[in-house]
């Protein structure tokens, strides 16, 4: 009888940490009944019936939303997306405006030297 006692004492006092363990860790929007302050008193205060009454009325559901759901934009009305749009296109404008300065002026270079307009072939 003294061994089963030993047992279940065991048992209660790691039920009784984990029941704080999980109170103290949970999210304190899905807390039930008393803010999460006031259920860790009433773990601490009351071992094993704390525990139970965490379990079965302080703790809130899994399947519980927590946070709404965010509603899909579509593209054309997002204006992020339509900003983002246009300063890729004011990039890929200016890249564009660079690379045919750049090609002017190397003709403008070939020119002057009386090369032919042909890039140089590698040899290999």
């Amino acid at each position: 009888m003294a061994r089963l006692l030993f047992v279940l004492g065991i048992v209660a006092a790691v039920f009784w940490v984990y029941s704080i363990a999980d109170c103290a860790t949970f999210d304190r929007r899905r807390v039930r009944g008393l803010s999460k302050g006031w259920w860790i008193a009433v773990v601490l205060l009351l071992p094993v019936i704390g525990g139970v009454l965490w379990f079965f009325i302080g703790r809130g559901r899994r399947s519980a939303p927590t946070v709404r759901p965010a509603r899909s934009v579509a593209p054309d009305d997002d204006l992020d997306f339509l900003r983002r749009l246009e300063t890729d296109a004011a990039a890929d404008e200016r890249i564009r405006k660079l690379e045919q300065e750049l090609a002017d002026l190397d003709d403008e270079t070939r020119r002057k030297r009386g090369d032919s307009p042909e890039p140089p072939r590698a040899n290999g």
